[in-house]
């Protein structure tokens, strides 16, 4: 997206700063699980939240100075993330619980929420300015694990984005530290949800045994590379998925599966109009890997109430690119469906055991598309104390993920998810969108579409 003239604005950021925990916590060394260090989670993934203006919290300090403080108290009960990651032998991930600190930036911004409107959105156009990247942060090892800041606006509302280590925490994992963080703003002495590690509940068996099929992590050899994605120009773009457009999709689908979540009808949808817009070799085999959680009752693996660390699988459905361009959406529907099925505690342990057994491979990129969604994790809940967001999910798509976000449009609530392709498919992509639901200004075509050039792969 580029911004219209009238949002030109200017940050003015304090030095950065490390936040310690505010009373002194083990020196130790804590393992990650065999979930948590597996390649594909080895990067830093930004978030960002939008809080209004609350008249009732003006008689306290200000948002920076008072969320730093309740970071560094919470930072007491979750001290790993104040540590530093290190590796041992056989690229094992553990963390030195050092105690030196979360990186913090305080900020002001000359600008109004309003006056942002959907820059806000993903993918954020106007992220930089909100999370600074501090010089030799953001790498995996002997990094900070977590940077904040914190930018009061002109209008008294203020955002707050942050970038944080996949490899320490999933998407409800981070919301239970942001929710200590916002508890300890208003004035609790301890988290109502005490922190728990026990990463060790993911380890590997012994002897570790791979007893499910993983094409989430095939190793696949690109025997169909194109010379226009040698050189690509890759783009993100947002689009919305509200009541209409679902109905749209439904309309056609044969009565055994109109009953499908939301989540897996625009998952088959992506899938299939991605595939279709990149223009693959027919022969070509793609996939689509679906996040799906381990938590709750329903995969039967018990994990503590305050486990913060990654337990999710990405269960992944594969198709011929021909067959699924040909095929109505139904057949990418059930394909779907069918691997999201497939997770459950013995999908999670034979993935713990195939990381120790591969050493902790990466997942697939060739011909993968992985989809997340977030609206259920709680972030868009978070009560820092000024009362829910207007805003809070992930600032942008990361490559080959997307991320579902829940979005209000006029009213109606709705789903925006943020998509990276070469800028070459884009246009097909959208087209191929347009077609699937037949409502041409409800996708697209409205200011939650926002575009930004994300980066570009010189052709070797």
């Amino acid at each position: 997206m580029v911004l219209p003239p009238s949002l030109v604005f200017q940050v003015n950021r304090t030095q950065p700063q490390l936040i310690t925990p505010a009373r002194p916590t083990p020196r130790e060394t804590k393992m990650l699980s065999d979930i948590d260090d597996q390649q594909g989670l080895r990067f830093q993934i930004p978030v960002i939240i939008a809080y209004k203006n609350n008249p009732s919290m003006s008689n306290r300090k200000g948002p920076v100075q008072v969320i730093r403080e309740a970071i560094s108290r919470a930072l007491v009960y979750y001290y790993p993330l104040a540590g530093r990651l290190r590796e041992g032998p056989n690229r094992k991930l553990m963390v030195d619980c050092n105690g030196e600190g979360v990186l913090f930036v305080g900020a002001n911004a000359d600008v109004t929420l309003e006056e942002i409107g959907d820059a806000i959105l993903p993918p954020c156009p106007v992220l930089e300015d909100f999370l600074c990247n501090v010089p030799g942060s953001d790498g995996i090892l002997g990094c900070p694990l977590l940077l904040v800041q914190v930018t009061i606006l002109r209008c008294g509302g203020f955002i707050l984005a942050l970038r944080v280590n996949h490899t320490m925490c999933d998407a409800p994992g981070l919301v239970l530290f942001l929710n200590t963080v916002g508890e300890m703003v208003q004035g609790k002495i301890a988290p109502s949800i005490p922190p728990v590690w026990e990463r060790e509940v993911l380890n590997a068996r012994d002897p570790p045994r791979i007893t499910c099929i993983h094409h989430e992590y095939e190793e696949m050899i690109d025997e169909y590379s194109d010379e226009r994605s040698d050189a690509a120009v890759m783009v993100q773009k947002s689009f919305y998925f509200g009541p209409n457009e679902i109905r749209a999709m439904k309309k056609d689908l044969p009565p055994h599966l109109s009953n499908c979540s939301t989540f897996d009808l625009i998952t088959s949808c992506l899938w299939k109009c991605r595939t279709v817009a990149l223009e693959l070799n027919p022969e070509q085999v793609v996939r689509v890997s679906c996040i799906v959680n381990a938590r709750g009752k329903r995969n039967s693996l018990r994990l503590p109430l305050g486990y913060y660390g990654n337990a999710f699988a990405y269960p992944a459905a594969v198709s011929g690119v021909k067959q699924l361009c040909e095929s109505p959406l139904g057949y990418a529907l059930e394909l779907v469906m069918k691997a999201k099925d497939e997770m459950n505690e013995e999908y999670m342990r034979s993935v713990a055991d195939l990381m120790v057994i591969r050493g902790w491979p990466p997942f697939t990129l060739t011909g993968n598309f992985i989809v997340s969604d977030v609206r259920r994790t709680g972030i868009a809940d978070v009560n820092l104390g000024w009362g829910k967001p207007s805003f809070s999910g992930p600032a942008k798509a990361v490559n080959i993920v997307s991320f579902y976000v829940q979005h209000k449009k006029e009213k109606e609530d709705g789903i925006l998810v943020p998509v990276c392709l070469p800028l070459w498919s884009m246009a097909r992509f959208q087209q191929e969108l347009e077609k699937t639901s037949e409502i041409v200004e409800n996708i697209n075509n409205t200011k939650s579409a926002n575009i930004n050039v994300v980066r570009m792969i010189p052709r070797l």
